[in-house]
């Protein structure tokens, strides 16, 4: 239990506003989780129970919350034995290429076998345990970057922050934009009917800005090269869905489009392509210590090879135009 008197800076304000201030230190207490512990009848004042998340408090009021007990502790990921394409690497920091259906991170779902289990491994001999400074989804391929210490993770992060940074996407879509190179810009928040999803909208959320230039197109579809300006979850996908551009075979905002499709054989490739149809190709940024331009590419994998083939979209993949 955490009893304290109440202050002069917390008189008249509302109780579930004092509880976020007074139990700062206590991991795992939102807003949201206080006033469901007041809900529960864990939170009293000078003694009786409290009611609403609103109630004002008065000066030398006496509050009690029974705290919930502390979330097990998380264990550590393991170094694992697990195929990884180094793409760069030097002192400070490596990119790697990830495949397609690896998942980055350990999570609730995915304890071990994830990319950052074979990174471990990988410098487990040097002792580092590396920071992930860009993610892709699990269905995504292409360049990542970990910084092999926290001081080089923070630079690096602020780096690709930077104007002369780029991070560059190869995206297959349905359809074709009306223009060779554009400007999608929507804002981005989480759908309120499925919080998994993404949404846009014209007077919520969160400004996201996606540059695009057409590479090649036919058969009904369009390879393009995405860049990213800002970096909202799921922004491609959401942005070129936004624009009845959906990537082909992504299972959240994809559609059943390869129905169009007159060949057959590409109408099959797409329905069955097992997922999102995206690749993180090239990543421009300042060295954080040597302060030399670095540009690293990620290589296709070869899924999107063969689709591309089916396709019939063969380009060279040089510099971007936009």
């Amino acid at each position: 239990m955490r009893t304290f008197l109440a202050d002069r800076g917390d008189a008249a304000h509302r109780l579930d506003r004092v509880l976020v201030r007074r139990l700062a230190d206590v991991p795992g207490l939102s807003r949201t989780r206080l006033q469901g512990l007041i809900a529960a009848g864990q939170v009293r004042v000078n003694g009786v129970l409290a009611t609403r998340p609103a109630e004002r408090l008065a000066f030398g009021d006496e509050v009690s919350v029974d705290l919930p007990p502390p979330p097990p502790a998380r264990a550590r990921p393991a170094p694992e034995e697990i195929p990884l394409t180094v793409l760069y690497e030097d002192d400070w920091l490596l990119a790697v290429a990830k495949p397609p259906g690896l998942v980055v991170h350990p999570t609730p779902g995915h304890h071990s076998g994830t990319l950052l289990n074979a990174l471990l491994w990988y410098l487990k001999e040097e002792g580092i345990r590396p920071g992930l400074v860009n993610r892709l989804d699990k269905g995504t391929s292409g360049v990542l970057l970990a910084a092999k210490t926290g001081e080089i993770h923070g630079r690096l992060t602020r780096a690709l922050r930077a104007p002369a940074a780029a991070k560059e996407y190869l995206a297959l879509v349905y359809g074709c934009p009306r223009q060779e190179k554009g400007r999608i810009e929507h804002s981005i928040l989480r759908d309120p009917a499925d919080r998994k999803k993404m949404t846009t909208s014209r007077t919520e959320g969160r400004p996201s800005v996606t540059l695009y230039e057409i590479l090649v197109t036919g058969g009904g579809l369009t390879l393009l090269r995405c860049r990213l300006l800002t970096g909202r979850m799921h922004q491609i996908r959401v942005h070129c869905a936004a624009e009845g551009l959906p990537l082909v075979g992504d299972p959240l905002y994809g559609e059943p489009r390869w129905k169009g499709i007159a060949d057959p054989a590409l109408a099959a490739a797409c329905r069955e392509f097992p997922r999102q149809a995206l690749h993180a190709h090239r990543i421009v940024l300042t060295h954080p210590v040597t302060r030399e331009l670095l540009e690293v590419t990620a290589p296709l994998p070869e899924d999107l090879r063969r689709l591309l083939a089916a396709a019939r979209l063969a380009c060279e993949l040089g510099p971007a135009r936009t």
